[in-house]
């Protein structure tokens, strides 16, 4: 049997971004998203979540680029003088690994992360994180905890192959960052089998030249192994826009082209590929 768990990470950052889920549930093969819970349009997504009992809600635990739930004077070592998350993955794993991120406060911040998305009457189907900082190491062994404890039985293992069929890596930085990524991701996933946890069997959605577009999606469901594929998007609907408020280059809109794509959809329909979320992996 082969499975795509098509993602859209980012759920609730923008009201541009929730749009596109939106689309992507009503057209396409989402039918799995990870809210931002400190994300600024956090209410609507959780509105359209809401009303559509067909798509997965996990829980995208945000460490960096982006605004914490917690007042930041509870949590100093996490935030800059404005009051948000360090900007990039990059300067947070330099302050963590120099003992200047406080594991204390990052407990306390991705707690109450979780306990708002609860709070707002989701039912969780996983977790994950923005920018994959729940694999680093003593961060993967608190949200292992934090899930079991609420009950969470599935994760996101971003398990991808250091030289990804999707694209050409464009640099030794992109070399090197892959790299890192696949040796931590064996770390947690070892980590979280241990623990009885669930993943999929293949991760896909790390493209060298930017964003899944429809013939990198085909590709993938073209390739896909038996077991369950998940691809990582971040789909949108407005790319001047997303850029300039997101301050990240991203093709948001070639992404949610590609999830409803008729020619993906049939690729999916041919082959046989049941369209699903983490929750049909419990």
């Amino acid at each position: 049997m082969k499975q795509i768990i098509v993602n859209a990470d980012d759920f609730g950052r923008h009201r541009l971004m929730n749009a596109a889920v939106e689309e992507g549930l009503n057209l396409g093969c989402l039918r799995s998203a990870t809210i931002m819970p400190g994300g600024l349009a956090f209410d609507d997504a959780i509105r359209i979540a809401k009303e559509h009992p067909e798509l997965g809600v996990g829980v995208h635990l945000t460490m960096v680029n982006g605004n914490p739930v917690l007042a930041p004077e509870q949590i100093p070592s996490l935030v800059t003088v404005e009051g948000k998350f360090w900007p990039d993955h990059t300067t947070f794993v330099k302050k963590y690994f120099l003992g200047q991120i406080k594991l204390s406060e990052l407990k306390l911040e991705l707690t109450a992360q979780l306990r708002k998305v609860q709070a707002a009457g989701i039912k969780i189907s996983h977790v994950d994180s923005h920018q994959h900082m729940h694999t680093l190491p003593g961060i993967i062994d608190f949200v292992l905890q934090l899930a079991a404890d609420a009950g969470i039985k599935a994760i996101r293992i971003p398990g991808t192959p250091i030289k990804a069929d999707e694209g050409e890596l464009n640099s030794v930085g992109q070399l090197i960052g892959r790299a890192g990524l696949a040796t931590l991701a064996k770390m947690a996933a070892l980590k979280a089998k241990n623990k009885g946890f669930v993943m999929p069997n293949h991760f896909a959605g790390l493209v060298a030249g930017g964003a899944v577009d429809t013939a990198n999606l085909r590709k993938i469901c073209l390739n896909m192994q038996e077991g369950t594929t998940e691809v990582m998007m971040h789909p949108g609907v407005d790319n001047k826009i997303l850029c300039r408020e997101t301050q990240w280059e991203h093709d948001f809109e070639a992404e949610c082209h590609a999830i409803v794509s008729p020619e993906v959809m049939l690729v999916l329909q041919e082959r046989k590929v049941k369209i699903g979320n983490f929750s049909n992996l419990i």
